[in-house]
């Protein structure tokens, strides 16, 4: 997919190039809300506790480092430590000392938080299912995956390459964005 080059001219408001915009931004906020619904009502969990016990999981040894946390789930440092503060108090993570380098703090997936991710995963699932995959023509899924793809990374780079992380191998470890929690659990 080609990035289109910056416009001569500025966007008006009501350029009618913006509809895919806003039609992203109308769906991103109502799937995202059904499905934080859905976990809370099921789980007590929210859809950013989830988030961030399935990067959790999905890192190597289950653990990661706070700031790449924080880069994962889409939260600033401060958003990540209040997180995973309710989640220690919950017993489902603990914190711990970076493997690599005593300075740094990493999130630690428990047993416990482990369990919970793995019930909760079959609701989240059933909701993408419902509210996303069920929506959209098979032969148009490629074509979303392609473009949400591109746009991701012309935004920034991933974190998944950032040489902060701590645990040892873990630079060579990327995070699968639709993968289950019992994949990697």
């Amino acid at each position: 997919m080609t990035v289109s080059q910056p416009l001569d001219r500025p966007i008006e408001p009501r350029d009618p190039r913006l509809a895919p915009w806003r039609a992203f931004l109308l769906a991103h906020a109502r799937v995202f809300r059904r499905l934080d619904e859905e976990l809370r009502a099921e789980h007590d969990l929210t859809i950013g506790e989830y988030d961030a016990l399935l990067t959790i999981a999905q890192a190597p040894e289950r653990r990661i480092r706070m700031r790449q946390l924080a880069d994962e789930v889409i939260l600033s440092k401060s958003g990540v430590t209040r997180l995973i503060d309710r989640l220690v108090d919950d017993g489902l993570v603990e914190r711990s000392a970076c493997l690599a380098d005593a300075r740094g703090a990493e999130a630690v997936l428990t047993d416990r938080g482990l369990a919970r991710l793995r019930a909760a995963s079959t609701t989240h699932l059933r909701g993408i299912d419902e509210h996303f995959l069920a929506i959209l023509d098979r032969a148009d899924l490629a074509v979303v995956e392609r473009t949400m793809s591109s746009v991701a990374r012309q935004a920034g780079a991933s974190a998944a390459h950032d040489p902060g992380r701590c645990s040892p191998g873990a630079a060579d470890a990327g995070r699968a964005s639709a993968r289950s929690a019992n994949d990697d659990c």
